[in-house]
Parts: structure tokens; sequence; C-alpha cells
């Protein structure tokens, strides 16, 4: 499939996510991993929909001065996101440890959480930025201690925002979902085709850098 949007552009996605990369893959884009990352850190006084969408948008800021510094006269497309998982209005990042993991499963099961995606794109040539900010809720089955104990062997839930991957083994945990399926992934494609599809396509020559995070 060839979008209008990548027409004569390079696309670069700066995360060592799999996930993310199988999600462009998909939509049949070609691209290149570039990695890249900044300080994640969360202020006292935002909300989490202002954190992810703060993160997103700082990623993009960053890769875009890159970008300049490496390529100052080429039009570049810089998309950043950054996905995390909210229960009880708390935060879960990824589990450092398998007794973290488990930890992490335990307050999930039998309960509803949010998937939260914040999503920013920036074009260095017309200096536009666009952000946005996707929830998915999630339901959780009640899970046994065994099956908790089972998934964390499996190693599956160590890189993963919450302690587990939807699209894995984790999928039989799912009872019920409302809202982007992808978003649960790692990267909400159709809020993402919306904002690129809103960009200018008169550049001669360009360069499109996707940024999401690991």
């Amino acid at each position: 499939m060839e979008h209008p949007f990548i027409r004569n552009k390079e696309i670069i996605l700066a995360s060592a996510s799999p996930r993310r990369a199988e999600l462009l893959r998909q939509i049949g884009l070609k691209f290149e991993v570039r990695p890249s990352a900044v300080d994640e850190g969360k202020n006292k006084s935002e909300s989490l929909r202002e954190y992810v969408k703060r993160v997103a948008l700082s990623k993009a800021e960053s890769a875009a001065e890159t970008c300049r510094g490496e390529r100052p006269f080429a039009p570049t497309v810089i998309i950043a996101a950054d996905t995390i998982v909210v229960i009880n209005k708390k935060r879960l990042g990824k589990p450092e440890s398998p007794e973290s993991a488990t930890a992490m499963l335990k307050r999930l099961s039998g309960k509803c959480h949010t998937v939260m995606t914040g999503v920013a794109v920036c074009d260095t040539f017309t200096k536009k930025k666009i952000t946005k900010v996707v929830e998915t809720k999630v339901w959780f089955k009640r899970l046994t201690d065994e099956e908790i104990a089972d998934y964390v062997r499996s190693g599956e839930p160590l890189d993963k925002a919450g302690g587990y991957g939807i699209q894995g083994r984790a999928a039989v945990f799912v009872k019920k979902i409302e809202g982007d399926y992808f978003n649960i992934v790692g990267l909400p494609l159709n809020t993402l085709y919306k904002i690129l599809i809103a960009l200018p396509l008169n550049y001669t020559k360009s360069s499109c850098i996707i940024y999401p995070i690991r």
C-alpha cells in the first residue's frame, strides 16, 4: 500500500519496540529503526493525560532538533508516542523484576484499567505540531495465582507497560475492551493516520521520522 503522505519520504521508526514495528508493517509502511528516548519523569502537578502528551511532544521536539542538525534543508516529519497503563489513577510502568510483574498483574486482575497513549507530530518544514491523547479501557478476568505465575515465567511481561501484552499470551486475560485495540498494543493507528494525512503533501523530497517510545 502506498500512502500519499509517505510519497518521496523516508520513514524512520525511533523505537526498539517490535510491536510498533509490526504495526507499521501491517499498514504497508517501509521504514528504518532508530530508537530514541528522553527523560520520562512525571511532574507532580500534571495529570496523566498531560504527562503522556508532554512526553510524546518532548520526544518529537528532541528528534526534530537532531534532524535539523543532520539534515537542515530536508523537510522532516517527526512522530512520537508514549503509552502508559493506568489503574485507580495510578500509572504502571514496565516491571523491573518478575516480582514486580506479579504485583502488577494482581492489581489488574478482575478489574478495568485504561491504556493511554500520547501521540505528537512535528513538521520541521512548516513547524506545525499536533498532539493527541487516545484512551482505551480494558477489562481483565479474575486471574488465578497459577495463571499469573505461568505468565510471568514466560518472560513476556518484563518489557511491557502494565506487565502484559494483549497481542501475546495475555490475550486470554482480556474479557473486553472499549476503544482502539492498537492503542493497547502501543500505537493508535487510526489517530496516527488522521494526523499524517492532515500534513502538507507538496514536498519535493523529504524524510518522515517516526519516534514512538520504547
